[in-house]
């Protein structure tokens, strides 16, 4: 066997015991609940012990971190189906399609959707080349990318700049400027405002804070897209 055959099965066994492990992660946050996902706990499903799992992952943060990507892609995933399923769609369609499809992604897996959410971002999670870093921009990108489509070719009502707290003006330019100006502040504003909104009722919905009122939120949340729809100048088309 060649070096390169030897290296090349080397690579294929590891990719596999890592999907072992992330497996190991999933089963035990969906069974056990999240303070369940510790290095040993892992290690014993996978056959291994806590410090044989370091030689894959150097901390339970980078663990954490490399399964948090691993859910952050499957949600953007089911996102990008649900507006490539409606290629020909006037971009309004699209965007509520992406909204749809991520409710009901995180409604199948409230599990991995509230990992998401409430798995804290470390500094290191935040540099540009880390997995978790690069799984988020692309989620965060579906919707980003769909509404810079929509501003560019049916620009939606936005507020004065000048008309903006100061401190406000302030962060929406330099957010702007993270996303090489693809909208403009106050434009960015609208869009950071809806973005807000509909995850903040969906984080509640899957999170269970609005079970002391609601049994079914599927109508709250298609309100919540109805009043986004018009703050977009988007028509909005029954399920």
């Amino acid at each position: 066997m060649s070096m390169t055959e030897r290296t090349s099965r080397r690579e294929r066994l590891r990719r596999a015991t890592v999907a072992e492990i992330h497996a190991a992660v999933r089963g035990l946050l969906v069974e056990k609940g999240p303070a369940a996902v510790t290095i040993n706990a892992v290690a014993r499903q996978v056959g291994m012990s806590g410090p044989a799992l370091y030689h894959y992952y150097a901390s339970h943060e980078e663990l954490v971190g490399a399964v948090t990507a691993d859910f952050f892609r499957e949600l953007a995933t089911a996102m990008e189906q649900a507006c490539a399923a409606r290629a020909d769609a006037p971009v309004g369609e699209r965007i509520l399609a992406a909204c749809r499809a991520m409710r009901a992604w995180a409604i199948s897996h409230p599990a991995e959707f509230g990992w998401i959410f409430a798995s804290p971002i470390t500094p290191s999670n935040r540099r540009p080349d880390s997995v978790r870093h690069q799984a988020a921009q692309r989620f965060e990108r579906v919707l980003l990318d769909l509404t810079v489509e929509l501003w560019q070719t049916r620009p939606f009502p936005v507020p004065g700049l000048a008309d903006l707290p100061a401190s406000l003006r302030e962060q929406l330019t330099a957010y702007s400027a993270t996303i090489d100006g693809r909208l403009p502040p106050e434009a960015a504003h609208v869009f950071l405002s809806c973005w807000t909104r509909l995850y903040g009722l969906l984080c509640m919905e899957v999170l269970h804070q609005l079970d002391f009122a609601y049994s079914d939120l599927e109508p709250v949340y298609e309100e919540c897209l109805r009043d986004l729809a018009l703050t977009l100048g988007l028509d909005h088309p029954g399920r």
